[in-house]
């Protein structure tokens, strides 16, 4: 399996960039809808776009350090993990999306989004 890596570093605190990865309101602002709760065994649903809803359940919650979820069971089958370091007076978010088929075409096209949208994100972040 392969997978994809990034990191961003944002000027917000941790607390605010929590709150931007787990309220639905706020990850509709930078990413796409959905009706994420930071409660491990929570299911939920990605509005994906023209993809479709892809449903997905949380994993692992740390508050304000770590949350991990699967992405797009039974279409990708993923795993999404953020984690939240603080760094001087902002965060820095890492990023792991692992799980894909070596080669595939959601590798290369998550790949070359994911450093776009943690960008946008740095910049819409409350």
């Amino acid at each position: 399996m392969s997978k994809i890596e990034c990191d961003q570093f944002i000027a917000r605190p941790p607390a605010a960039v929590w709150r931007a990865l787990t309220e639905p309101d706020q990850l509709a602002a930078w990413w796409a809808p959905g009706d994420i709760k930071p409660i491990v065994g929570h299911r939920f649903t990605m509005d994906m776009a023209e993809w479709g809803h892809q449903p997905c359940e949380v994993l692992e919650v740390e508050p304000e350090r770590l949350l991990r979820y699967t992405f797009a069971e039974g279409v990708l089958d993923t795993t999404i993990t953020w984690r939240l370091e603080p760094e001087g007076d902002g965060t820095r978010l890492f990023l792991v999306h692992d799980g894909f088929e070596p080669g595939s075409r959601a590798l290369e096209g998550m790949g070359d989004g994911w450093p776009k949208i943690l960008a946008h994100l740095a910049v819409v972040i409350p």
